[in-house]
């Protein structure tokens, strides 16, 4: 049997019960005193059994009454804690947040947020999952997802991040013996590392003119799921990779790669932080919002 459409006459009663008087006890739960006396009836006609005596005095409860009352106060008790934790989190917001980021967000953006975050909530439970492909909030049971590229049509809502465009290189060594690239026409003489989002053409967009670009088509010389791997081939004289400028800033910077045609680059991605929350957002992701954004604008400044 569903008992679930009891729980508001029980609570009714132990307001009655516990006044002794419908009009103080309507007054208490915002109702009529016909409602309050309606909904009364109504349960002590599924139970069955009398659940208040009323007389000349006031009104007294039945030995049913009595006891069915000691049951209604622990669940008034569990009610009252219940939206005091709702409540109360919203100060100090805990538990787990489950999040799914790009490898090209991990290190210089997402992490340094994440530990600004748990020191503002301490409560707070990180459980990241790193990975390039596409993950559904809801069947992967997530919070948010810090997404690269064209968004999908969903009821999710998305926050505006940024862009990172991707650019050519390759280490010293692999330069040194096979040559720098004087024109993206070169490109099909030399050794190509694959990421899973790229294809087998690639196309090369002058860096003062996104517009339109020389599209090129070929093989690939090795393939990999992801971006770490491809850093790590192109870093292993592999090949050339083309690869967010963001991951690649500290190893150009120091000399273990090196831009290949330094006047073009790739594909320019706009990134967004998307959450599945449709009305108010909670406090910690909104807080990690305005964390993100901070630190993607301060790796994109940091390559310009």
């Amino acid at each position: 049997m569903n008992n679930l459409k009891l729980l508001p006459w029980l609570l009714t009663f132990a307001e009655v019960a516990q006044r002794r008087s419908f009009t103080q006890a309507a007054n208490q739960l915002g109702l009529s005193k016909s409602a309050v006396s309606q909904q009364l009836k109504r349960l002590e006609q599924h139970l069955g059994q009398q659940l208040l005596s009323r007389h000349t005095r006031g009104m007294s409860l039945t030995s049913t009454g009595e006891k069915l009352l000691g049951r209604c106060e622990l669940l008034q008790v569990q009610v009252d804690l219940a939206l005091e934790e709702v409540n109360s989190s919203k100060d100090a917001p805990s538990g787990t947040f489950a999040l799914t980021i790009p490898h090209s967000c991990e290190r210089d953006i997402v992490i340094p947020a994440l530990n600004q975050l748990c020191l503002e909530f301490p409560k707070i439970e990180p459980k990241i999952l790193v990975t390039d492909e596409a993950k559904d909030l809801i069947k992967d049971k997530l919070d948010v997802a810090i997404y690269g590229g064209t968004l999908k049509d969903s009821n999710y809502r998305a926050l505006p991040l940024g862009s990172m465009r991707e650019v050519f290189c390759a280490a010293p060594g692999y330069i040194s013996q096979k040559g720098l690239l004087e024109s993206p026409r070169d490109a099909a003489g030399h050794r190509w590392i694959s990421p899973p989002w790229q294809g087998r053409e690639i196309t090369f967009y002058a860096n003062d003119d996104l517009s339109k670009g020389i599209s090129m088509t070929f093989d690939a010389f090795a393939h990999t799921n992801t971006l770490p791997s491809a850093l790590e081939m192109a870093l292993q004289n592999m090949g050339i990779a083309l690869l967010p400028q963001e991951v690649l800033q500290s190893h150009i910077r120091e000399g273990r790669l090196i831009r290949v045609l330094p006047d073009y680059q790739g594909a320019q991605w706009d990134f967004h932080l998307v959450h599945r929350f449709q009305g108010e957002k909670p406090l910690h992701i909104t807080r990690f919002y305005q964390l993100v954004r901070h630190f993607f604008e301060k790796a994109h400044l940091a390559v310009n």
